[in-house]
């Protein structure tokens, strides 16, 4: 397992996540919003930084929300999506 800080342009926020392999730039994401749900993500950019320690390269993407992915959740006056349905854990 890789572990890569992900920062999130559209919530602009920071996480470090596990990944098998490295995304490359145009490739799609799948992240878990704050609420619980899923989001999908296009990688924006990737770079390498050497570490504090060692002669070791950790690498950091650069996210953004795929467009139409905010539209696409569920919006409606009086029910509630995210209360009515569990959403996916693994």
């Amino acid at each position: 397992m890789i572990e890569i800080e992900v920062q999130n342009e559209t919530r602009q926020t920071q996480e470090r996540l596990r990944f098998a392999a490295v995304p490359r730039i145009g490739e799609g994401l799948r992240l878990k919003e704050a609420d619980g749900m899923w989001a999908s993500y296009d990688v924006l950019d990737v770079w390498y930084q050497k570490a504090e320690y060692g002669d070791i390269w950790v690498p950091y993407l650069h996210v953004r929300m795929t467009p139409g992915e905010d539209e696409a959740q569920p919006h409606s006056e009086g029910f509630d999506f995210r209360q009515e349905f569990e959403p996916f854990n693994i």
